[in-house]
């Protein structure tokens, strides 16, 4: 195998991850001796040992003399775990080979440098798109304190997100709707808008096979959120936060008594100050969240500049119709310039549905 084989293989042991070690990065860790594998880890979850000492404590024979291949630079540091460096050190590892650089201030650089400083060879940058593409989430959120977010849309050929009377189940097939929750499961956090809540009552979980259910917020700008509704009532198993700048003492304390934890954050031109709100999830350790809005709230977050990624899903059908439901509500923009600017899309199909991911562009 080759080193760019090593490292993919450890990229794939580090998805392993997903959904359990937020706020932390996803980190795969391969260790290979006289051209075999011996010890193979990742992260597995959040607080506990990271993915070099996981892969040095499956090792089948001594790691003395070995190489090992790491998606993310190895941590210098004491957090919850010994830093990672001292692990390879100690174990007599030769040379050390470096996907991603971690822009963690505590690390940044100071990883690797321990390593050569302790005589081992380090080698970065190996199948380092593949490595950075593991870990936005992890860099926008060590960089900004803020969450990373993502903008999910589901809608028809013609741009619809449901029919002129409202409906909108289902438009997508089945395999795109398991791929949402498959997505779900990435993110820490999943928010919609009173109007959603309202108008689908969802329950904004994560249904699949050992899911990890993201933190549900509302954005309920005058705490419109019915008491009975599936989120409340399910406040006490999955965490529920509602982010509201209404006073209505009585009923906020009905919604604490259900579990839901309250957010009260200053409205901005008659909603709630999305930045503002980004800020307090990122204090509370939300590195993502999953915008499953409606047009409204998809358009504030837009305008307020939090959305990071868009991921669209196109069903092959139209519903036509001057009142039909579009993603992104709002006014709009007046001049074609002023248009959200998006990458070129990665494509990728489910049956007869297409997934557009674009990233933000700035500017």
């Amino acid at each position: 195998m080759t080193d760019e084989e090593y490292m993919l293989r450890a990229v794939q042991l580090a998805r392993n991850g997903i959904g359990f070690v937020n706020p932390n990065p996803l980190v795969g860790a391969v260790i290979v001796k006289n051209g075999n594998i011996i010890g193979e880890g990742w992260h597995e979850q959040y607080g506990q040992p990271h993915a070099e000492r996981n892969a040095l404590k499956n090792c089948t024979e001594s790691p003395e003399g070995a190489e090992i291949y790491v998606t993310l630079e190895p941590c210098c540091h004491h957090g919850k775990q010994p830093p990672c460096t001292e692990a390879i050190i100690q174990a007599g590892i030769r040379k050390v080979y470096i996907g991603s650089d971690d822009p963690n201030p505590l690390v940044a650089g100071k990883g690797a440098e321990l390593l050569r400083q302790a005589g081992i060879e380090v080698q970065t940058g190996v199948c380092q798109a593949e490595c950075d593409k593991l870990n936005k989430i992890f860099f926008h959120y060590i960089t900004t304190k803020t969450p990373y977010c993502m903008m999910k849309i589901a809608m028809t050929a013609d741009g619809k997100t449901a029919t002129r009377t409202g409906l909108s189940r289902w438009i997508t097939n089945e395999a795109s709707r398991r791929h949402v929750h498959e997505t779900r499961k990435q993110f820490s956090g999943i928010m919609c808008g009173i109007g959603t809540v309202i108008a689908d009552n969802p329950s904004l979980t994560c249904r699949i096979e050992n899911p990890s259910n993201p933190t549900r917020i509302i954005c309920d700008t005058h705490l419109r959120i019915p008491v009975e509704c599936n989120i409340v009532r399910t406040a006490d198993q999955v965490p529920t936060i509602v982010a509201t700048s209404s006073q209505d003492e009585a009923k906020l304390e009905k919604l604490r008594n259900h579990g839901v934890q309250i957010l009260k954050i200053k409205a901005h031109e008659g909603n709630i100050n999305l930045k503002l709100l980004m800020k307090k999830l990122g204090e509370q350790g939300i590195d993502s969240v999953l915008l499953e809005g409606g047009a409204c709230l998809h358009e504030s977050a837009l305008r307020a500049g939090i959305v990071q990624h868009v991921q669209i899903y196109i069903a092959p059908k139209i519903f036509g119709g001057v009142s039909a439901k579009t993603a992104v509500g709002g006014l709009g923009v007046e001049e074609v310039d002023e248009a959200y600017r998006l990458s070129t899309p990665e494509i990728r199909t489910f049956g007869s549905d297409i997934l557009l991911d674009y990233d933000i562009l700035e500017g």
